[in-house]
Order: structure tokens, then C-alpha cells, then sequence
């Protein structure tokens, strides 16, 4: 019976690898794969170019990063490079009104007279002056100023409310120097606990070698106590509010879910959820316990594999490098494209019904140069409205930024693929190397550098799209839920969140299958449809194994980046904050205007450079794991087909390599 249910499995998941007497790990006589996928995206790439082109030469940024005054004239740039400042003729217009433009969009705009500050001797002047602060290139009356009796507009507290709010919201010029004060006097010393947070996860993944079987097993007691605890503190409840009587039936339906803490049922059902889990575990450790140390055994030689190829640990800084280059080059070609066309100007009067505008058309085209257009209407005059939207790029500038963030996604998953391919491909060759380290290729990063770029682009980049439509699914549904949110019904907002939850499934699931894809890409070569089928057949074939090194290597991995980025931020908390006392005037922490700006600094930067090395393990481990997967089935410990896994992990599975003819006689 036995044997026909694995018969049945291995119909309904493929048969198993048939032994190859050439195969000798990742396979260097290969062609190119997925030919049409890569002649597409090199296109993609060419028209993504072409975009940023058009961009550039029709766009001027200049429009969001400087003042203009109403004639249009940049502050701070060519005949007014020495006049970097804006002041409005009358800062109520932009208090009071209701028509300013989108800071984001267009710059700040206010419907008053616009002037680049000279000096008081102008022809045309405000009625009135205020003293004012410099904020985002403009001047702003201060908080505590006396404000002047004026026509039309009341001296009482809403109008200083408007301009202390207005303040607020713009003028971050101080906080931003003290920000940069702050930087400038620890930027040292966050390079310092940068450092230390590199050494940290160095260590954490060398000493894996001689600590992952203790570890992974204080990892799980921990989380069996953990769980022990939270069973114990839920019975303890729910026995206090049995003896008080405290029922659901008492408190009926209530949206308040807070509510359901002083109810015996909730921490009855949270004591039951708990005790299965528990009970799962402990089965788990019984029954599962040679998968556990078979995991752990690859754990530990993942940590040989990274320790005889360093340079696979520096791998992350090509991505990331590659990455910051996608997202500039994106960011500059969007914002270029939301700058081109010329600027528009309206007419626009405070006070529409005043004696003498009645023959005023309102919100028509005019020229600023020509002000004052028309004296008999008072508070007429010509605002900023907006960019022109004719011509052929104004009106595709929808379609090209939609472009652009297509080729946003496509090429950021694409260098993640290939860091990926490449550092699969390199520790399958250092797992099929049967004497180590004697038979590791030399250069073994860079020679899988090449032949992925050489020969899978293509399928590295069908791989991205695939990715790329899902993310853009689910980016399309968040906009939709956003915009309808208000206007929605229970059943709308649960079928809405249904789909949310399918799409991110979804992309977990496409994430699992293109990683494991792109491994037996890195092995044999094959297009990436044909890697995947067999990727997932693999896996399928070895389910429990699957599973078991994923969950022991998600625990081990997150204990590690809790370790380095919990370590460096208490040291930076004691540090920057003082409490470190007694280390000489060399190593006196500096005076600072925020002191957790580089405490935050330093925790974001420890994990990022944690989660960079812990990607490069965990992407160890998964090749490791295919390969030995591979090797079980590809073999049987004879001299012809003999087992390249470690000595450690044959001990485990009771197997073992035939010893050649010499050696048997040498033993006798």
C-alpha cells in the first residue's frame, strides 16, 4: 500500500530526479532562455528611456523647487539670484481664500500681487507691511506680530489663528537646521553603530555553524513558554470573571471590541486557541524531530557556504545600488513630467460683486505683465492657475506616468531577480563541489553574474512581470478602496477586503514559486517556465521538509535581526541620550537638539544592513535545500552516484558514501 501511494505522489507532483552522470552542479555549456520575454523588456527599457527624454526636455522642475511672482519671474534664480525671497502684498488672500492652489501640484500660489523683495523704494508697493521670517522661499508674518487696522478684514484672532497655522504647516526651516545641526555632529558615531550592526550580523551568521542546534532549540522552548504563559494568564482571567459572572449573554453585540475583555467567553476561546497551539508544537517536536535537525544541519552549512564566499555577503550593496538608480530615475522622469507645459494665469477679484467688476469675466486667460487689467474693479488681478494641458505630451502625461510606474515595478523586481539568480548560483556551486573546498569554482559570484545576465534577462524579467501585474492589481484595488471608503456598504467593504486579502496571497505565492524558479535557473539553465513546474514539483514531493526548514529558519532569522537591531538601539538609546557616562572626552556623546533623530537613524540603518546579510543566508538556505533535495533523488551513496550533502547530514538520514577500493584496503 505504501509503495502505491508513493507511486500515486509521484504522478500528481512529477517523478524524481534521474540520475545524470554529467550533471557535476550548475551547468556552464547553456543558451539563452525566454528569448521573446528579454527582446520585449530591453524595448520596455528603450521606451522607459524615451520617456524620461520627453521628460526632460519638456519639463522644468524649477516650478515646484522655486517662488514665482506674478509675472512669472523665478526668486532666486538669473536677474533675481540675489533675491531668493517671496512676499505676498496682502498674506490675509492666502489665509482667508479659498482658492489656493496645491502646494504639491503647482507651489504655493495666493490670489494677492507676488513680488520679489528688493527694498521699500518700489514703484509698486504693499499696502502694508509686516515683519516677516523666510519659510520655503517665502515671507511669512510671525506668530506674535501686532496686526494693523485694515479695510475689509477684522483684527481678531481667527486671522492671527490662519497665519500661526499657516506657519506651521510651511515654515520648517529651523527644525530642518537643527536637523541638520544634529546630523552633522553624529554622523560619526552613526556610522559607528552601523558598523557595529555589520559585525553583529557577521557573527550571528558564523557562529551558526557551532550555536544553530542550541539556538533554534531555546527559540522554540521560548515560544513554548511564551505560550505556556499566555494559556496561565487567560485561564486566570477567565476564572475571575466566571466567579464574577461576567457573560457575553450580559453584554450582547457591541461594536466596542474592547468591551469583550471583561466577558469570560473571550478569554475562554483565547485559552483554547493557545492550548491547540501548544499541543500543535509539542507534536511538531515529536513527531517532526529528524526534519528539525535536518534543517538545522543546513542551517549550519549555509553558514560554511557564506563563510567560504565573503563576497556574497556584499552582494546586497550591487542591488541596492541598482535599486536607488530605478527609483531616481523614476522620481526625476515623474517629477519632470508633472512640471511640463507652460504656466497659466487667471483673472481673479476678492470681492466679485463690488461696483465696477460686473463686466469682469472672471477666470479667463490674461497676461501678469500687463497688471493693473482693469482699475474700476478693485482686486482684480492675474493669478497663477495652473500648467497648460495642450499639446501631445501634456495630454499622454496620464498614460506616461502610468508608464513610468509600470517601469518602476517591471525594473525593481527584475534586480531583485537577479540578485536572486545570482547568488543562487553560486552557492549551488559551492553544494555540488564534492571535495570543499577544493573543487569551488573561482570567482564563483562573478562567473554567475555574468551567465545570468548573459543568458536568463529574459526570463528573469517574465519572472518581474508576472510579479509586476499582481503588485499593480494591487495597488489599482487600494486606490479604488480608497476613494470609495466613504461611500461604502459592510458588504462592499467585505468583499473589497476579501479581494485584498486573494491579491496579497497571491503575491506570496508568485514571490515563493519565481524564488525557487529562479534557483533551478541558476542550476540548469532551463526557461523559466520549465524551472518553476519543476521548482514547485520538488518542493510538492517534499512537502513536511518545506515547511519545517522554513518556519526553523524564519524563527532563527527573526531572532537574528531582533538581536542586531535590538542591540544596536539600546546602545544608541544610552549613547545619544547621555546615560553612558565614564568613556573619556574622545568618546562624550555630542550635544543634541533631537536626540532619538540618530537613535532612529542608527535602528533603521541596523536593519536594513540586518535584513541585507540575513537575505543573502535565507537565500543560502533555499538553494542548499533544493540542491539536497536534488541529491537524494539523484543519487544513492554508491561510487558511481555518490552524495555531495555533508557528512553531517548523512549521519542524520543514516546513509553514507561507499568508500573507493583503496580505501577499504587501507581500513583493513
Amino acid at each position: 500500500m505504501g509503495g502505491k501511494q508513493r507511486d500515486k505522489d509521484d504522478e500528481a507532483y512529477g517523478k524524481p530526479v534521474k540520475y545524470d552522470p554529467s550533471f557535476r552542479g550548475p551547468i556552464k555549456n547553456r543558451s539563452c532562455t525566454d528569448v521573446i520575454c528579454c527582446v520585449l523588456f530591453l524595448l520596455f527599457i528603450l521606451g522607459y528611456i524615451v520617456v524620461g527624454i520627453v521628460a526632460w526636455l519638456y519639463g522644468d522642475p524649477r516650478q515646484v523647487l522655486y517662488p514665482r511672482n506674478s509675472t512669472g519671474a523665478y526668486c532666486g534664480m538669473g536677474e533675481n539670484k540675489d533675491k531668493p525671497y517671496l512676499l505676498y502684498f496682502n498674506i490675509f488672500s492666502c489665509i482667508l481664500s479659498t482658492n489656493i492652489i496645491s502646494v504639491a501640484e503647482n507651489g504655493l500660489q495666493c490670489p494677492t500681487p507676488q513680488m520679489v523683495i528688493t527694498s521699500l523704494q518700489q514703484e509698486l508697493c504693499p499696502s502694508f507691511l509686516l515683519p516677516s521670517a523666510p519659510a520655503l522661499g517665502r515671507c511669512f508674518p510671525w506668530t506674535n506680530v501686532t496686526l494693523p487696522e485694515l479695510p475689509g478684514i477684522t483684527n481678531d484672532t481667527t486671522i492671527a489663528q490662519g497665519i500661526s497655522g499657516l506657519i506651521e504647516s510651511l515654515n520648517a526651516r529651523d527644525i530642518s537646521v537643527k536637523i541638520f545641526e544634529d546630523f552633522a555632529h553624529s554622523w560619526y558615531w552613526i556610522l559607528v553603530a552601523l558598523g557595529v550592526a555589520l559585525v553583529l550580523s557577521l557573527l550571528f551568521i558564523f557562529l551558526l555553524r557551532l550555536v544553530a542546534g542550541p539556538l533554534v532549540l531555546v527559540l522554540i522552548l521560548g515560544v513554548l513558554g511564551v505560550l505556556a504563559y499566555g494559556i496561565y494568564y487567560c485561564w486566570e482571567e477567565y476564572r475571575v470573571l466566571r466567579d464574577k459572572g461576567a457573560s457575553i449573554s450580559q453584554l450582547g453585540f457591541t461594536t466596542n471590541l474592547s468591551a469583550y475583555q471583561s466577558v469570560q467567553e473571550t478569554w475562554l476561546a483565547a485559552l483554547i486557541v493557545l492550548a491547540v497551539l501548544e499541543a500543535i508544537l509539542l507534536l511538531v517536536l515529536i513527531f517532526l524531530r529528524q526534519r528539525i535537525r535536518i534543517a538545522i544541519a543546513l542551517l549550519k552549512e549555509a553558514s560554511k557556504a557564506v563563510g567560504q564566499m565573503m563576497s556574497t555577503m556584499f552582494y546586497p550593496l550591487v542591488t541596492f545600488v541598482l535599486l536607488l538608480i530605478c527609483i531616481a530615475y523614476w522620481a526625476m522622469t515623474a517629477l519632470y513630467l508633472a512640471t511640463s507645459g507652460q504656466p497659466q494665469y487667471v483673472l481673479w477679484a476678492s470681492n466679485i460683486s463690488s461696483p465696477g467688476c460686473e463686466k469682469v469675466s472672471i477666470n479667463t486667460s490674461c497676461n501678469p505683465m500687463d497688471q493693473p487689467v482693469n482699475s474700476s474693479c478693485p482686486g482684480l488681478m492675474c493669478v497663477f492657475q495652473g500648467y497648460s494641458s495642450k499639446g501631445l505630451v501634456q495630454r499622454s502625461l496620464f498614460n506616461l506616468q502610468i508608464y513610468g510606474v509600470l517601469g518602476l515595478f517591471w525594473t525593481l523586481n527584475w534586480v531583485l531577480a537577479l540578485g536572486q539568480c545570482v547568488l543562487a548560483g553560486a552557492f549551488a556551486s559551492f553544494y555540488w563541489a564534492f571535495h570543499k573546498p577544493q573543487d569551488i569554482p573561482t570567482f564563483p559570484l562573478i562567473s554567475a553574474f555574468i551567465r545570468t545576465l548573459r543568458y536568463h534577462t529574459g526570463s528573469l524579467a517574465f519572472g518581474a512581470l508576472i510579479l509586476t501585474l499582481v503588485q499593480i492589481a494591487r495597488v489599482i484595488l487600494e486606490y479604488i478602496d480608497h476613494k470609495l471608503r466613504g461611500v461604502q456598504n459592510p458588504v462592499a467593504r467585505c468583499i473589497m477586503c476579501c479581494f485584498k486579502c486573494c491579491l496579497w496571497c497571491l503575491e506570496k505565492f508568485i514571490k515563493f514559486l519565481n524564488r525557487n524558479a529562479y534557483i533551478m535557473i541558476a542550476i540548469y539553465g532551463k526557461n523559466f517556465c520549465v524551472s518553476a513546474k519543476n521548482a514547485f514539483t520538488l518542493l510538492m514531493r517534499n512537502i513536511v521538509r518545506v515547511v519545517v526548514l522554513d518556519k526553523v529558519t524564519d524563527l532563527l532569522l527573526f531572532f537574528g535581526k531582533l538581536l542586531v537591531v535590538g542591540g544596536v538601539g539600546v546602545l544608541s538609546f544610552f549613547f545619544f541620550s547621555g546615560r553612558i557616562q565614564g568613556l573619556g572626552r574622545d568618546f562624550k556623546s555630542p550635544h543634541l537638539n533631537y536626540y532619538w533623530l540618530p537613535i532612529m537613524t542608527s535602528i533603521v540603518g541596523a536593519y536594513v544592513i540586518a535584513s541585507g546579510f540575513f537575505s543573502v543566508f535565507g537565500m543560502c538556505v533555499d538553494t542548499l535545500f533544493l540542491c539536497f533535495l536534488e541529491d537524494l533523488e539523484r543519487n544513492n551513496g554508491s561510487l558511481d552516484r555518490p552524495y555531495y550533502m555533508s557528512k553531517s547530514l548523512l549521519k542524520i538520514l543514516g546513509k553514507k558514501n561507499e568508500a573507493p577500493p583503496d580505501n577499504k584496503k587501507r581500513k583493513k
